[in-house]
């Protein structure tokens, strides 16, 4: 099954940090993009022992806000 997950890089710990919207405890964190994936893989499998998710909400997608 394929999740969509959010992805960021904070500055301060040069983490990347990644969640699945909707997707409660579905959230990590790695050094790099590929330990990141890896990490949401193992979180995610681990996750769906507990039976199919009752996904909260559902990625929509992103939107740039102008702001003069």
């Amino acid at each position: 099954m394929n999740y969509t997950a959010v992805i960021e890089h904070c500055r301060d710990t040069g983490l990347y940090v990644g969640y699945v919207p909707g997707f409660s405890g579905a959230h990590s964190q790695g050094e790099t993009l590929e330990e990141l994936n890896a990490n949401l893989r193992e979180v995610i499998s681990m996750l769906l022992e507990d039976g199919t998710p009752n996904m909260e909400t559902e990625f929509v997608g992103t939107q740039q806000v102008v702001v003069p």
